[in-house]
């Protein structure tokens, strides 16, 4: 049965004086099993204290700061003003920078994916890009702000869909140096004729299509196992959780011809209208993608303290 997909962020894909409304949706989901911590006694669900690390004991959160280790053991305290000054402008865009070819960028820099989808009556100038990146074989290289955070990322046309990877800065890649690896190409690595023939002909016989239905995370499925006999026999208890509250729906119209003129004759751009505002759009976008954020770190959060 088809389910509805949440859109975490709204705003527009834009190149030249193109302005396509879209919005993103999760693409991947986390693998492995997140157990939540619950009170035995009543089960709520358990929270965290703060607590200073040396004294052990529980402080307010009126007095943290946030310190940045510049050094071992040495901080740097960082106001809520100079954090905020720092944030990047939310422009709820994505901007492409450049169109390149599909092959320029190496797998590692990929980091997260998100499915694009058009909004607003967009559907016939997402079709257009996606259509021309399919034929020209071009991605297209841009930047977006989600929750406060700018990221470089690559628009990428796959099926139907339009995707979004997030990528990872030139700087958060790491080099080669350090690895003792062998030296490149056959000879420089010593390999013999008749070990690559035979190499060869074993990567031949394992050769087959991809299909990831063929390969399965064992442990989830085991515990899922555990946790569907559990439900059938009725040993179940109640978690009430908070509900979040969905994001609002707008309209916004574009005319495609007249975009597409005045693109090609060099025109200045209109200021697009935001989906509603542009005050109501933004706060709704970061919350329901920093809400989104913070329930993923919470479950990272609570696995880490139990496998300790």
């Amino acid at each position: 049965m088809a389910t509805s997909s949440r859109t975490l962020w709204k705003g527009a894909i834009t190149f030249g004086l193109v302005h396509i409304p879209v919005g993103l949706h999760t693409a991947s989901i986390e693998q492995g099993v997140d157990f939540d911590w619950l009170d035995k006694r009543s089960m709520d669900p358990v929270g965290y204290k703060r607590i200073n690390k040396k004294t052990g004991k529980e402080i307010d959160k009126d007095n943290i700061v946030k310190g940045f280790e510049y050094e071992d053991g040495k901080y740097v305290v960082i106001s809520p003003d100079e954090i905020a000054a720092a944030y990047p402008r939310t422009t709820q865009t994505i901007e492409i920078q450049r169109f390149i070819d599909a092959n320029e960028i190496p797998f590692l820099y990929l980091e997260r994916p998100y499915y694009v989808a058009p909004i607003n009556k967009g559907q016939k100038v997402y079709a257009l890009l996606r259509e021309v990146l399919i034929k020209s074989g071009k991605v297209g290289l841009a930047k977006v702000v989600i929750a406060t955070k700018q990221h470089l990322a690559v628009l990428v046309p796959s099926g139907k869909a339009l995707v979004l990877n997030l990528l990872r800065w030139g700087d958060e890649v790491k080099t080669l140096e350090g690895l003792d690896l062998p030296a490149a190409g056959v000879k420089g690595a010593n390999v013999t004729a008749a070990e690559m023939k035979m190499a060869e002909q074993l990567v031949g016989d394992m050769s087959g299509r991809w299909n990831p239905e063929d390969f399965k995370d064992e442990f989830k499925h085991a515990v899922m196992k555990i946790v569907q006999k559990k439900v059938k026999a009725g040993d179940t208890e109640t978690v009430i959780q908070p509900e979040e509250e969905a994001p609002e729906e707008s309209s916004n119209v574009i005319d495609l011809t007249e975009l597409l003129q005045r693109s090609l004759k060099g025109g200045k751009a209109k200021k697009a209208d935001a989906p509603a505002s542009k005050k109501r759009n933004a706060k709704p976008a970061a919350k329901s993608a920093g809400t989104a954020r913070k329930a993923a770190s919470k479950k990272t959060s609570a696995s880490a303290k139990k496998a300790a």
